[in-house]
C-alpha cells in the first residue's frame, strides 16, 4: 500500500497552518478533513478557533499525536515543523504543493517519517471512497 492510501485510511490528522481565512488552503484542507470525517486538529499560533474548534499553537500542544501531519507553510516552517514530527513520534507527514520544498522533503527522510510531497489532499480525498 503507497503512502497516499495508508495515511488517507488513518482517522487523526493535524493539519499545520491551518486558517480561518476561507480563500486559503489551509482552511479548505481543515474543512474537507473534518467534513470527510476525520479526527483533526488545526495548527496555527495566530489563530484561536477554526470552524469552532479550538486551533493550538504548536504540534506539542494537542490533546493526542496525530497519525499525520499535513503541512500548509513555507519551507522555512516546514523545516522546524518535520523536527517537531520526529521528537514527538509522529511518522507520517503529508506536504501539500507549495509546503514541499526539497529541504523539507530531504529533513523528513532524514528523520525516517513516511512523506507524501507530490499530492494534494483535496484531490486525493475525493478519489478516496
Amino acid at each position: 500500500m503507497n503512502h497516499v492510501e495508508a495515511m488517507l485510511q488513518t482517522k487523526s490528522w493535524a493539519v499545520v497552518g491551518a486558517t480561518d481565512n476561507t480563500e486559503k488552503f489551509g482552511y479548505k484542507i481543515f474543512k474537507a478533513l473534518k467534513e470527510a470525517g476525520y479526527n483533526v486538529y488545526p495548527v496555527n499560533p495566530g489563530i484561536n478557533e477554526i470552524l469552532g474548534d479550538k486551533c493550538y499553537p504548536a504540534l506539542k500542544d494537542l490533546p493526542i499525536v496525530p497519525d499525520v501531519v499535513n503541512v500548509v507553510v513555507p519551507a522555512k516552517v516546514g523545516e522546524q515543523i518535520m523536527s517537531n514530527c520526529s521528537e514527538l513520534g509522529i511518522k507520517n507527514v503529508w506536504l501539500q504543493p507549495g509546503a514541499n520544498a526539497a529541504s523539507v522533503v530531504q529533513l523528513a527522510r532524514n528523520f525516517d517519517l513516511n512523506v507524501v510531497d507530490q499530492n494534494c489532499v483535496l484531490v486525493e480525498l475525493r478519489n478516496h471512497k
